[in-house]
């Protein structure tokens, strides 16, 4: 998930505090997605930092873990009421589901879940993630692209599937993550036969349990 790093330079202690906590959640996410076993000094190896820099921002695995998530659960938020701005419903849906595959939230939830004791404040926002996929997948079936069958929480799973998509060339996971994207939002679209089995009740797949 790329972090803006363009943002106002802090002074002194400040400023490199807070270039250390953006190259040290850049390297948490790598390591931890690639193994979430790692530890807290694989994290300080690869941001080429001391780990006394790092536990001064995070006392531990389980805080880093928990801050990675929230930031991508945050982002998902953001963008799905970005998308509560467009009118057309089926477009809301389908480039909302198009930004959250290129910012890679979901290798977050695959990866991570399970893995720490999420905090109160993010299990609001995982309910007001879903109540905003919720609105937004209502809003493309009132449009009658959408076909019928279709439910808001087959979308974390749709957002999953992309994100199992892997090279070890970042450019060409993204092309091919929007490749498979295509066909999935080619499959929600229009009539069809019935999809088979029902689908996930409310929270069946809730990862942050």
């Amino acid at each position: 998930m790329p972090r803006n790093v363009d943002t106002p330079a802090l002074p002194g202690r400040r400023g490199q505090a807070a270039r250390n906590d953006v190259v040290i959640l850049d390297a948490a996410r790598t390591v931890f997605i690639a193994d979430p076993k790692a530890p807290v000094s694989a994290v300080a190896e690869r941001a080429g930092v001391g780990i006394s820099a790092l536990y001064r921002r995070y006392p531990g695995k389980e805080a880093l873990l928990c801050k990675l998530c929230h930031d991508g659960l945050r982002q998902y938020i953001a963008e799905a009421e970005a998308a509560a701005e467009e009118p057309d419903g089926w477009r809301a849906l389908s480039e909302f589901l198009g930004r959250v595959v290129d910012a890679d939230v979901h290798s977050l939830t695959m990866h991570l879940a399970g893995t720490f004791t999420p905090t109160l404040e993010m299990g609001e926002d995982a309910r007001r993630a879903g109540e905003l996929t919720a609105a937004m997948v209502a809003r493309a079936h009132e449009g009658g692209r959408l076909r019928e069958d279709v439910v808001a929480e087959d979308v974390g799973l749709i957002l999953e599937c992309c994100a199992a998509v892997r090279t070890a060339d970042p450019e060409r996971t993204k092309v091919l993550r929007r490749r498979y994207l295509a066909l999935l939002v080619e499959g929600l679209s229009g009539d069809g036969p019935p999809l088979p089995g029902p689908p996930p009740a409310p929270g069946e797949l809730g990862r942050w349990k």
